[in-house]
């Protein structure tokens, strides 16, 4: 039998027909972000560090409700809720079918167990003020939570949305600061520490259609300029809130990008240590404000990006009022107050920096603007946020320090007993609790407004600018937050188009 080789036309044919049946090219599915801060441990219920917020947040815990990127309460664990009318009970409707990343079911069990020790008199948590209200908690069924408050609380629902406030189970909670179970789209896979954590799809999350990605790794880089050649090389695809304020408008020019200067809820202040000498003198403390040019601080610190604040509010929230003429830029008013408070001959202190980039940067600023009212001031770098929450923030061992606050809502620290500001303000403390307790929006931003006032009138840190949040990634990445009312890299819904 002849054997006879096959015609050009009829290969070519073939080959046509083989391709076709090809699956088209399918998108990326891994996704590598960058953060210029390592976070210390992965549990979010039981350190202050918003780094572990970053990479857990709704990633690998979930809450009741979540806070969506328009800062707006959402169901999340909870499908729904009622409210009873004088305001103290909240009864929440579970999801059902939902499952723990090692396999165990979620039940209201573990919303009781998640909240009695984050308010257990010896919890960490770093927001304890978020349960404070809770009188008890009921489990009438699995899917049923019935929280009872001993007062009235306006902003309960929205804390519950925090990083927080999410749910552990009892058996895995002790072992979640380095191996993380939570119910969320993505699974703990790896840390290697200072360099990365690797996360992957949770094959039975209970919202599986939402999650596009396979794997997440987050990446720290600390370096703003190594930051700038990871994502220009492609080693990263994204920096949420990029270092290098001065090279972002490079990034807008360049069509690889998608470049985008949003929002946070981080204050950027200079925290004075109210309890020593001469920081307890409010007249000092007035003189370093008058000291400060805040918009020459934000042209060399922020390339110019960042809002100028006068007291610690959130310019994004309804209930904020611009407190920044109450102490103006004035070294005249400056010198005149350090000689009225005995220091007209010249002052020292010290200022504790953390090594984030916006940090030091405000620092040399600082430096140089005190100099000119007589003021000398000596940088201490300090490692962050091993050493930096060690010594001042634990230990309250500082003079100035210099830090962005980027929980969202967060003027009650203020008011906190034995917080790292030593500041101690009897009307003030009164009027927070109020305002806490307050459900009527209106006269609850009233107290806001009057509290904002007090701080910008006290000093009791430096208030300087509004943390802007410049994002780049690869422009062929879609559904990343564009702003950040609640600290968050969520990758939820993040895909690639092609």
């Amino acid at each position: 039998m002849e054997i006879r080789p096959m015609s050009k036309r009829f290969l070519a044919a073939a080959l046509l027909l083989s391709v076709s049946a090809l699956p088209a090219f399918a998108a990326k599915t891994s996704l590598v972000v960058g953060m210029p801060i390592e976070p210390p441990g992965l549990d979010p219920t039981v350190a202050a560090p918003v780094a572990i917020r970053e990479v857990t947040w709704v990633n690998l815990y979930e809450g009741l409700v979540r806070i969506d990127r328009s800062g707006k309460v959402q169901p999340l664990l909870a499908k729904s809720w009622e409210i009873s009318p004088d305001g103290l009970t909240y009864t929440f409707r579970l999801q059902e079918g939902v499952k723990f990343h090692d396999g165990t079911s979620f039940d209201s069990a573990d919303v009781k167990f998640a909240f009695d020790r984050a308010r257990d008199p010896k919890s960490t948590n770093a927001q304890k003020q978020i349960f404070a209200p809770i009188a008890s908690i009921e489990t009438p069924d699995a899917a049923t939570v019935v929280i009872k408050l001993k007062e009235t609380s306006g902003n309960f629902l929205y804390y519950l949305g925090w990083g927080d406030a999410v749910i552990v189970a009892p058996e895995t909670a002790e072992n979640n600061k380095a191996n993380p179970v939570g119910t969320g789209p993505f699974k703990f896979k790896s840390w290697t520490r200072g360099d990365k954590v690797e996360l992957v799809k949770n094959p039975d999350y209970w919202q599986k259609d939402k999650v596009k990605l396979e794997s997440v790794t987050f990446r720290f880089i600390s370096d703003a300029q190594a930051q700038v050649a990871a994502l220009r090389s492609g080693d990263v695809d994204a920096f949420p809130t990029i270092s290098a304020p001065e090279l972002f408008a490079e990034f807008q020019k360049d069509s690889r990008f998608k470049a985008v200067a949003g929002n946070t809820e981080g204050e950027t202040v200079a925290g004075l240590n109210s309890a020593k000498k001469p920081f307890d003198d409010v007249r000092v403390r007035r003189a370093l404000m008058h000291a400060v040019d805040r918009k020459a601080l934000i042209e060399g610190a922020y390339s110019g990006f960042g809002q100028p604040i006068g007291s610690f509010f959130s310019p994004n929230h309804p209930a904020f009022v611009d407190m920044t003429n109450v102490i103006p830029y004035d070294p005249a008013k400056a010198k005149a107050l350090l000689t009225e408070a005995g220091y007209g001959n010249g002052l020292s202190i010290t200022i504790k920096t953390p090594q984030m980039a916006y940090a030091s940067r405000s620092a040399e600023l600082l430096s140089a603007m005190f100099a000119e009212v007589g003021v000398d001031m000596k940088i201490i770098p300090t490692e962050f946020p091993a050493k930096w929450i060690e010594e001042v923030f634990k230990a309250k061992d500082y003079d100035v320090t210099i830090v962005s606050h980027t929980e969202p809502l967060d003027i009650e620290i203020f008011a906190r007993d034995n917080y790292y500001f030593n500041y101690k303000n009897d009307k003030f403390k009164a009027l927070i609790a109020e305002a806490g307790k307050t459900t009527d929006e209106k006269a609850r931003f009233a107290k806001y407004a009057e509290a904002q006032k007090i701080l910008a009138e006290d000093v009791p840190a430096l208030f300087l600018f509004q943390l802007p949040k410049l994002g780049v990634w690869n422009a062929k990445l879609q559904g990343l937050w564009e702003n950040s009312p609640i600290p968050s890299n969520d990758v939820t819904e993040v895909s690639w188009t092609d």
